[in-house]
C-alpha cells in the first residue's frame, strides 16, 4: 500500500530530495560558483518532470487515504507550474548574477515552493491543502526579500509575510469550521455533507473563510492589497515568478476545493466568486491607469486577469473549469514574455521600471518593440491574438453558466483595461524623443523568451497548441 502511495507522489519526492541534497552539497562547496549551475539543473529538472507528468499520467489515483489526488486536472496544472517556473528561473540567472543576488538558496527556494504548489493542486484533504499552501508561501516570503540591502525588498517580504499570515489564519479558521460541521477533513467526505439548499450555517461560514484565504493567494479584490507593493519591491525575476506559477497553483486549488468539497452546493458559492471576479476586473482596470511603474502596472494587470479567470470558476460547470485552465495557461505564457522584456529594461546597466523610459523604443529595437506590442495587445484581449481566445472562453463559460451580467461586465472591464496596455504601445511608437534611451538588450535568453512568447500569441490562434483537449479532459475529472 505504502509503495503505491509513494509511486503517486514520486515527482514531489524527486524535487524534495533534490532540494535537500543540493542544500547539503552547498555546505561543502563554494556557494557562489554553485548558484548558476543550480539554476540550470533545477530548470532542467522542472522541464524533465513536466514532460514526465504530461506523458506518463493516466487515469485518477489517490494516495494516503485520499489526501493526495493525482488526476488529469492536477497533471495539467503541474505541467503549467513546472514549465513556467523553469522559464522564469532561466530568465532570472543573468539579471541576478549581475546584481550579486544569485545565491544558491534562490533556485532551491523556488524548487521547494514548486513542491508546495504541486501539493496544492493535488490536495484532496484540508490538511494536505494547508501543508502545500504553507510550503509554497514560506519559500515565497523569503525570495520576496532576497535583496537584503534594499528597503523596498525587505518591506515587500514583510508585507507579504504579515498579510499572508492573516490569510492563513482565515483559511485555518474556515478549515476548522468545515471539519467541525462535516466531521471530516477529506473533500470526498465534505461533499456528502455540503448539499445545495441544505448547507448548515457553520459550513457556509467555513466555505466563505476558505474562499477568503484562497482569494488572497490569487490577488482577488478585496484581498489584493499586498500585490502592488510586493510586485514593485521584490527583485524583478521574483516578481515574474509571483506572476506565473503561484497564480496557477492557487487558482487550481481554488477550483479543486469548490468542486471536490463543495461541488454539490454551487448555488451557495457561485455569487460569492462572481462578486470577487467583478471587483477584481474593475479595480485592476481602473487602478492600473495611473501607474507609471511597469511592475506596479503588471500587479494591477494581474489582479484584473485573476478576475477574468474567476469568471470561469464562477460558472460552476465543467466548461467553466476548462475555460479557467485555458485562460491560466495563456496568461502565464503572456507574462513570461512580458517579464522577459521588463528584465531587459536597463539604462547604463541599472534596471529601469518607469514606463516613460520606453519613449520611441521602437526606433532603437524595432523587433523587441513589435514583440512587446503583440504581448500587450494579447493581454488586452485584442483579436485575433491568443489572449482574445482566453477571454472568449471565460466570457462564454459565464454566459452559459447563467451569469450573463458578469460576462457583460467582463467585456466592459476589458475595454477599460485596454487603455493602459495601449499607453505603453503609444510610448514605444509615438512618445517623445529622449536623449538617454534604454540600453540595447544584450541577453539572448531574454530575447528568446520574448520572441517565443510573442510567436505563441500569433501562431496559437490555429488550435491553441492542443491545450483545449487537455483542459477539457482535466475539467471532466474535476466536475462530474
Amino acid at each position: 500500500m505504502i509503495e503505491a502511495d509513494l509511486t503517486v507522489i514520486l515527482p514531489e519526492i524527486v524535487l524534495s530530495v533534490f532540494a535537500m541534497l543540493a542544500l547539503i552539497g552547498a555546505v561543502y562547496t563554494e556557494k557562489d560558483k554553485l548558484a548558476p549551475a543550480l539554476v540550470w539543473v533545477t530548470s532542467a529538472l522542472f522541464l524533465g518532470l513536466g514532460i514526465w507528468i504530461g506523458m506518463s499520467g493516466d487515469g485518477s489515483n489517490a494516495a494516503f487515504g485520499g489526501m493526495f489526488v493525482d488526476d488529469a486536472f492536477a497533471r495539467f496544472a503541474k505541467v503549467t507550474i513546472l514549465v513556467s517556473a523553469a522559464c522564469v528561473l532561466l530568465m532570472s540567472q543573468e539579471y541576478m548574477s549581475r546584481r550579486d543576488l544569485l545565491r544558491f538558496e534562490y533556485p532551491l527556494l523556488v524548487c521547494l515552493s514548486v513542491v508546495g504548489m504541486m501539493m496544492m493542486v493535488s490536495a484532496g484533504d484540508l490538511m494536505a491543502l494547508y501543508m502545500g499552501l504553507e510550503l509554497q508561501s514560506l519559500a515565497l516570503y523569503v525570495v520576496a526579500s532576497l535583496r537584503r540591502d534594499s528597503v523596498k525588498s525587505t518591506e515587500a517580504g514583510l508585507k507579504y509575510f504579515v498579510l499572508g499570515a492573516l490569510s492563513s489564519g482565515l483559511l485555518l479558521y474556515g478549515a476548522s469550521l468545515t471539519y467541525g460541521f462535516a466531521g471530516t477533513t477529506l473533500f470526498s467526505g465534505i461533499i456528502q455533507t455540503a448539499q445545495s439548499g441544505d448547507l448548515s450555517i457553520g459550513l457556509l461560514f467555513g466555505l466563505v473563510l476558505l474562499a477568503s484565504g484562497l482569494a488572497f493567494k490569487v490577488s482577488a479584490v478585496p484581498f489584493h492589497m499586498w500585490t502592488p507593493d510586493v510586485y514593485e519591491g521584490a527583485p524583478t525575476p521574483v516578481t515574474a515568478f509571483f506572476a506565473t506559477a503561484p497564480k496557477v497553483a492557487a487558482m487550481a486549488l481554488f477550483a479543486r476545493l469548490l468542486h471536490d468539497a463543495f461541488g454539490n452546493a454551487v448555488g451557495d458559492w457561485q455569487q460569492v466568486i462572481a462578486f470577487l471576479s467583478l471587483l477584481s476586473m474593475f479595480l485592476g482596470a481602473f487602478a492600473a491607469i495611473g501607474q507609471t511603474n511597469i511592475k506596479r502596472l503588471m500587479a494591477y494587470s494581474s489582479i484584473a486577469h485573476m478576475g477574468y479567470a474567476l469568471m470561469g470558476l464562477a460558472a460552476g460547470t465543467a466548461f467553466g473549469v476548462q475555460a479557467l485552465l485555458i485562460y491560466m495557461a495563456i496568461y502565464v505564457t503572456m507574462n513570461v514574455g512580458t517579464f522577459a522584456f521588463i528584465l531587459s529594461m536597463e539604462r547604463d546597466g541599472a534596471p529601469v521600471t518607469d514606463i516613460a523610459s520606453l519613449n520611441m523604443y521602437s526606433k532603437k529595437e524595432p523587433g523587441k518593440a513589435l514583440a512587446m506590442l503583440v504581448l500587450l495587445f494579447s493581454l488586452a484581449g485584442v483579436p485575433p491574438l491568443v489572449g482574445f481566445f482566453g477571454k472568449l472562453y471565460v466570457l462564454r463559460a459565464a454566459y452559459e453558466g447563467g451569469l450573463a451580467w458578469l460576462a457583460v461586465a467582463g467585456v466592459v472591464a476589458s475595454v477599460i483595461g485596454a487603455f493602459y496596455y495601449l499607453r505603453i504601445v503609444y510610448f514605444m511608437y509615438f512618445g517623445e524623443e529622449q536623449d538617454e534611451g534604454l540600453d540595447k538588450g544584450r541577453s539572448p535568453v531574454l530575447w528568446g523568451f520574448l520572441m517565443a512568447s510573442a510567436a505563441i500569441m500569433v501562431l496559437g490562434v490555429v488550435n491553441l497548441f492542443g491545450i483545449e483537449g487537455a483542459a477539457a479532459a482535466a475539467a471532466a475529472t474535476l466536475v462530474n
